[in-house]
């Protein structure tokens, strides 16, 4: 039996009465089934109300629901590391996956496991660990199918009536096809010329560069402060530039339909299918993207995560939907002058902080900001790095920083206040990185 769609799947950030009913009946038929879920014995209507509610309120476990005719009957979790935990921020923990008995045989356990991988790629996240009881061997036959890698065995992993049972510890090096990709770990050697800033220590986590590549009249251009007149055209090949950019090292590529972010609809078609085309590295893709038809269309495309900027401030509930039907695929771009967002291509700015936008995003399922201070944009004059520190710091999804790189020492800076911010996860550098200000090859040892 084929598998079914993805959107079958999404990740949950609020209940329904009826989905919170299904949801307990679908956990107490998968107790009553042998396992899949911790418990031995079904625990009643209240006590899994309560557990389910409580768990949407830890910022460190992530839900995500597999739906059959509308209807939820199997979820799982994502459990990332604490704030505090950094040098295990690249990994995450897949707890509890099943689908309940009625529901089984069906394809939905190898979707429910597809899209939670997506969704931890999406988010930065580069090894996937877990553990199941030896008796679960539907289970173990699943992650072994998947690419997961039994790497011990536990022989007193858990006690289920009078009998001892073993467990198997499972993890996944998460790859870095286009639909799923990773933080890819640097290998690069740690070096320290007269010319180029001492990079970090080899304990601290890498940093992913996004070179830009942004888009106007099919044309790869770069805007000063985000003036539509005040362009400097590097490339009438975004294509080939995005192959260049591949060719340099770099393992993402961020691009923005400038036309399409002035028109409130995607301009620049042929560029971007260029590109995905031409690269195989994951993309993000902003400018222009107002509606669920444009969401679906790009992602289904081939673009890896797409990035909402004025819709995230004039309409937040098509972002919640998004963040749903798409999950760990949705980026919030909050581009802003002086801290107040910024909408309409950077044309109007509003009285909300951004700050407050964020935490906003963060709520409707995000899987990262990027943060733009608009007066910096272009100008080479360095990150505004306090203001990324304070939104890391406000929020708990990673924040990728951009807007004013101009040299190695810029990206130095970052990577010193990264290591004291674990949320700052990336930075995205374009007019540095087409003048020659900044060569890939430096750059990508700063930054790891």
């Amino acid at each position: 039996m084929s598998t079914p769609k993805s959107k079958a799947v999404q990740r949950i950030l609020s209940l329904t009465e009826d989905d919170l009913q299904a949801l307990c009946e679908a956990a107490d038929a998968a107790i009553l089934g042998g396992g899949g879920f911790g418990w031995i014995q079904p625990q009643g209507r209240q006590v899994l109300e309560r557990y389910f509610k409580g768990l949407l309120l830890v910022p460190e476990r992530m839900l995500f629901a597999v739906r059959l005719k509308g209807e939820i009957v199997g979820c799982a979790q994502l459990v990332r590391a604490p704030r505090n935990n950094e040098c295990q921020a690249m990994c995450v923990t897949l707890m509890h996956l099943f689908v309940a008995p009625y529901a089984r045989n069906q394809g939905l356990g190898t979707a429910l496991l597809h899209e939670v991988e997506n969704a931890a790629r999406s988010m930065g996240f580069r090894v996937m660990n877990m553990d199941v009881a030896e008796t679960q061997t539907p289970a173990i036959s699943l992650f072994q199918k998947a690419g997961f890698q039994h790497w011990g065995t536990h022989p007193h992993f858990a006690r289920m009536g009078d009998q001892t049972v073993g467990g198997l510890f499972f993890t996944k090096l998460l790859d870095t096809v286009r639909s799923a990709p990773p933080l890819e770990p640097s290998s690069s050697p740690q070096v320290e010329t007269p010319d180029m800033p001492a990079s970090s220590p080899s304990s601290s986590r890498p940093l992913t560069l996004y070179p830009a590549i942004d888009l106007k009249d099919g044309a790869c251009v770069r805007l000063r402060r985000g003036e539509m007149d005040d362009a400097t055209i590097y490339s009438d090949d975004p294509a080939a530039q995005a192959r260049a950019w591949c060719e340099a090292g770099f393992k993402w590529l961020h691009a923005v339909d400038l036309n399409g972010a002035f028109a409130g609809q995607s301009a620049n078609v042929p560029a971007v299918q260029a590109i995905l085309k031409a690269t195989t590295v994951p993309m993000q893709l902003g400018g222009g993207l107002r509606d669920m038809k444009a969401i679906s269309f790009w992602l289904e495309a081939g673009v890896t995560r797409v990035i909402l900027g004025s819709v995230a401030v004039k309409n937040p509930a098509l972002v919640k939907e998004a963040c749903r039907a798409f999950p760990g695929r949705i980026v919030a771009g909050i581009d802003a002058r002086s801290g107040h967002v910024a909408t309409e291509g950077w044309a109007e700015v509003s009285d909300m902080q951004a700050t407050e936008l964020a935490l906003r995003m963060q709520e409707a399922g995000v899987a990262a900001i990027i943060f733009t201070e608009i007066s910096r944009d272009g100008m080479l004059d360095g990150l505004d790095i306090e203001q990324t520190v304070t939104l890391a710091n406000t929020v708990s999804i990673p924040v990728i920083a951009s807007g004013g790189v101009g040299n190695l020492e810029h990206l130095a800076a970052l990577r010193k206040a990264a290591d004291d911010t674990p949320g700052i996860e990336g930075v995205i550098v374009g007019r540095a990185l087409y003048d020659g200000r900044v060569s890939p090859a430096e750059a990508l040892k700063v930054l790891a």
